[in-house]
C-alpha cells in the first residue's frame, strides 16, 4: 500500500494537470460516482491535497472527491484521447481541455460536500498528516506519552492512522531505526530522550522519504550508496527489505520479523531490547 510520501507525490503529479483548470469531461467506472461526478462537470478544480493516504480534489463548488488507494489504487496522467496501456479498472478520469488525471483500480471514492468530508469516518478519526508542514515533534512527543497511546507497542502504534496519519510498513521499520529504538518497546517504557528523538525522527523521515521519492537513507549515506551503483531497491532503505544484510550503521546482520501481521526489520546493536 502507498504511504503517505507515495500520495503526496501522486497528489503532486494530480495536480500539475488539473489544479486552476475546468474539467470539461468525466468518466465514472463505479456507479455510485455517477450522480455527484454530474455536478463537476464544467467546474474548476481549486485545490489537490492529502490527508495521511488519502487524497481530496477540491472543485470551486464545494464539492470535493474523496479517494484511498488502499492496496491496488493507482492515479495516473496522460494527455487527453491518449490513456495508458493498462489492464486496470478504470474507476475516475477527470479532463481537461489537454490532460486527463485518471484514478484506476481503488474501490474507496467518494463525492462529497464540506460538512460531509467533517463527519467522514476516515477523516475524523486519523492523526495529524506525518508531511503536515506546521507539525512539531513536541506534539508528537507529547501524543506518545499520552493515555491513548503510550501503552501500546510501537510496532503497533506506528501502523495505526489514528496516531499519525501517513505511515505505513516501510517507514515503521525505517523511523525506529532512525530513533534507535525497539519495536517492542512502548513509548511509556522509553525515556525522555528517547521519545525526543522518536518524534524528531517521525518528522524527519516521512519528509525524507517524500523530498528523495522513497528513500530513507540519511544524505551522507545515500551520496556513498550512489557511488556503487546499487539498483533503486537496494539504496533505499536502512533496515527494510534488508534481512541478514549488514546495518549500515555498524555491520550487525538486519534482523526480520513478524508484528501486527506485517514484517518489520530492525538492527539488534543499534536498537537493543535491554
Amino acid at each position: 500500500m502507498p504511504e503517505g510520501p507515495e500520495i503526496r507525490l501522486a497528489a503532486d503529479k494530480i495536480a500539475k494537470v488539473i489544479e486552476g483548470q475546468q474539467i470539461e469531461d468525466i468518466e465514472v467506472g463505479l456507479p455510485h460516482l455517477t450522480q455527484g461526478a454530474a455536478k463537476l462537470k464544467g467546474r474548476r478544480v481549486e485545490q489537490v491535497e492529502t490527508r495521511g493516504k488519502a487524497m481530496l480534489i477540491h472543485f470551486d463548488n464545494q464539492l470535493s472527491v474523496y479517494s484511498h488507494n488502499q492496496l491496488y489504487g493507482v492515479w495516473m496522467t496522460a494527455k487527453r484521447g491518449e490513456l495508458p496501456a493498462t489492464k486496470r479498472s478504470l474507476r475516475l478520469a477527470l479532463h481537461t481541455k489537454e490532460k486527463s488525471a485518471l484514478l484506476y483500480s481503488a474501490s474507496d471514492i467518494g463525492i462529497y460536500q464540506p460538512e460531509e468530508l467533517l463527519a467522514h469516518p476516515f477523516l475524523t478519526k486519523i492523526g495529524p498528516d506525518i508531511l503536515q508542514k506546521n507539525l512539531k515533534w513536541q506534539t508528537l512527543s507529547k501524543r506518545l506519552l499520552s493515555a491513548r497511546f503510550c501503552n501500546r507497542s510501537l510496532s503497533a502504534l506506528y501502523l495505526d492512522q489514528h496516531f499519525v496519519a501517513g505511515i505505513g510498513n516501510y517507514l515503521r521499520s525505517e523511523i525506529l531505526f532512525a530513533a534507535g529504538v525497539h519495536p517492542d518497546y512502548k513509548p511509556k517504557q522509553l525515556n525522555s530522550e528517547q521519545i525526543e528523538a522518536l518524534a524528531r525522527q517521525t518528522i524527519a523521515v516521512g519528509k525524507r522519504a517524500y523530498k528523495t521519492r522513497g528513500h530513507t537513507v540519511p544524505t551522507s549515506i545515500a551520496t556513498a550508496l550512489a557511488k556503487t551503483k546499487g539498483s533503486y531497491e537496494s539504496v533505499r532503505f536502512m533496515v527494510f527489505n534488508r534481512e541478514e544484510l549488514p546495518c549500515r550503521e555498524c555491520v550487525t546482520p538486519i534482523i526480520k520479523g513478524q508484528r501486527n501481521g506485517r514484517r518489520i526489520y530492525w538492527c539488534e546493536s543499534c536498537q537493543p531490547l535491554v
